[in-house]
């Protein structure tokens, strides 16, 4: 799998967020306390009859585990870290979830055209932002807010249609899974590019929807 991730040391390698082998509190705390994110605790995993369950009780669960567990996740969400602790203390397995349109947005795009993306941005050298990499095989790139305004104008002028392409943003109302949420069976959430003190200033919209848009258009 291509991981685009930068090497520190040091100070600035200890506060980057671990992918593996911390808990799901610890790392929420991390999102508020270092990135300023806000963070909400979602549904978790049960096992149920030798199977993992989502807490909501829907057998057919699109999302097992991996969304909000209460209508009102909006107001829930928080930027505290010791609120974050608080809430995970209670629920120790309870998904992580990001809403979006506070301090980020995120495109979306199938994962095939997002490591096309990817690859095209680095010979561009643009400057990234984190980047997701989820179980059902969507990317998911952290951009400034007010993407979805803009975004829809932006892929016009470069001569597509955003309704022809399969890329969305996420934004005022939505929310993104941040690692190591897991997705029932299917696996957890990545980073493909993690969140990093040099990526702490995240690129506009407009500065990464043109490889996006060409990388989707490409795998259509």
């Amino acid at each position: 799998m291509f991981i685009v991730e930068e090497t520190l040391t040091g100070t600035e390698a200890a506060q980057i967020p671990k992918q593996r082998g911390e808990s799901l509190l610890e790392t929420a705390v991390r999102y508020a306390e270092e990135r300023h994110w806000d963070v909400f605790p979602g549904t978790w995993l049960e096992a149920v009859e030798g199977s993992q369950r989502c807490s909501c009780g829907d057998a057919a669960c699109p999302a097992p585990g991996s969304h909000p567990a209460r209508p009102d996740w909006a107001t829930q969400a928080t930027g505290s870290a010791t609120v974050a602790r608080r809430m995970w203390q209670k629920q120790p397995t309870a998904s992580i979830l990001l809403p979006t349109g506070r301090t980020f947005d995120a495109i979306s795009v199938p994962e095939t055209a997002g490591f096309l993306a990817l690859a095209r941005m680095e010979r561009m050298e643009l400057t990234l932002g984190p980047v997701t990499l989820t179980p059902d095989r969507r990317m998911e790139f952290f951009v400034l807010p007010g993407a979805g305004v803009k975004v829809p104008d932006l892929a016009r002028k470069l001569g597509w249609s955003v309704s022809s392409l399969d890329l969305t943003v996420l934004g005022e109302g939505a929310y993104v899974a941040a690692p190591p949420t897991r997705f029932g069976s299917r696996g957890a959430v990545q980073w493909a590019c993690r969140p990093t003190p040099a990526n702490r200033w995240l690129p506009d919209a407009e500065e990464l929807i043109s490889p996006l848009a060409y990388a989707c258009g490409r795998d259509r």
